[in-house]
């Protein structure tokens, strides 16, 4: 892939589909969706708004952090607090399915009512080719895929731009080099768009978004030197007999993953130190009262897919 000429390609494509009209960009903080939003505003400058959804469902300081990302490239941006919104979409919702649906028509909805106030005709967004690929094969819903299933956009009240749809991860962390990009952005870890409501198996509540949250934060504090893929925690519906201050408890159980892949279409589980594994388990335990055990996953993709839902 000729990187330098791929950007220009889409830089003069974006400039001619766009024209003098405004564009809102969702932008979540991934190397993906920032990738594409600062591609979009190298085409077009001042006419973008990149817009970041605070859905209650992100890992710990990714709000703040997006919200700074975004100042720092000097791009325009616009905060939206749903977070009462997807967990109201979310509730009661068990299958993993059910889920990513509930999650995507409550997204574009609100991607719509911003679209409507800032009298824009496109949203961007940072799909790519694997979400399209992983949708259209009926392996799982992915929340920024609309056209390629036969969802008409303009449903919602707008057209998309999707620069990236093309590419896979790697050859998206390829172009955030080229534009400049910190490695804070160009190298970050994959996150879901459902974010930890895909982490959560059974039903999503704000109790159990804190668990998982605090959790994740462990795994990847602990696994961060690892030079994995994706590592991250998962908090289960069943429960489990512990022991906890000398008494019998029944708690939560958490498993980790931890996955090398280059595109996210296949992966191996990590044969992560036992240590490092100790060291998760007893901070997890430790630190977080209602969990009483912590599994490690070590299954391929496939049989399995990345995340467990």
């Amino acid at each position: 892939m000729n990187v330098r000429r791929f950007i220009e390609k889409s830089l003069k494509e974006i400039k001619e589909i766009v024209y003098e009209n405004k564009v809102i960009s969702a932008c979540s903080g991934g190397v993906d969706s920032t990738t594409a939003t600062f591609l979009v505003h190298k085409a077009i400058g001042e006419n973008l708004i990149a817009v970041f959804i605070d859905d209650g469902l992100r890992r710990e300081g990714e709000p703040e952090f997006v919200v700074k990302t975004l100042k720092d490239l000097g791009i325009k941006a616009r905060f939206v607090d749903a977070k009462e919104e997807f967990l109201e979409a979310l509730k009661g919702k068990i299958d993993a399915e059910e889920k990513r649906k509930a999650f995507r028509d409550k997204f574009y909805k609100i991607l719509g009512k911003v679209a409507k106030e800032e009298k824009v005709k496109f949203i961007a967004q940072g799909t790519i080719k694997a979400d399209i690929v992983e949708t259209v094969k009926g392996i799982k819903t992915q929340h920024n895929v609309l056209e390629q299933i036969g969802i008409n956009p303009e449903t919602y009240g707008y057209s998309i731009l999707e620069p990236l749809k093309e590419l896979y991860k790697p050859e998206v962390r390829m172009v955030a080099r080229e534009l400049g990009l910190s490695a804070d952005i160009s190298e970050r870890m994959p996150f879901p768009g459902p974010a930890l409501s895909i982490r959560i198996l059974g039903e999503v509540t704000s109790d159990k978004v804190a668990i998982v949250r605090k959790a994740t934060e462990i795994v990847e504090e602990e696994t961060k030197n690892l030079g994995t893929f994706q590592n991250f925690a998962v908090l289960h519906n069943d429960k489990a007999t512990g022991i906890k201050n000398g008494k019998r408890v029944y708690g939560n159980i958490i498993t980790v993953r931890v996955v090398v892949s280059e595109d996210a279409v296949t992966a191996k589980a990590k044969q992560v130190p036992y240590e490092i594994l100790e060291k998760v388990s007893e901070r997890i335990t430790n630190e977080m009262s209602s969990v009483v055990r912590c599994l490690y996953d070590i299954t391929h993709k496939p049989p399995a897919t990345i995340e467990f839902e």
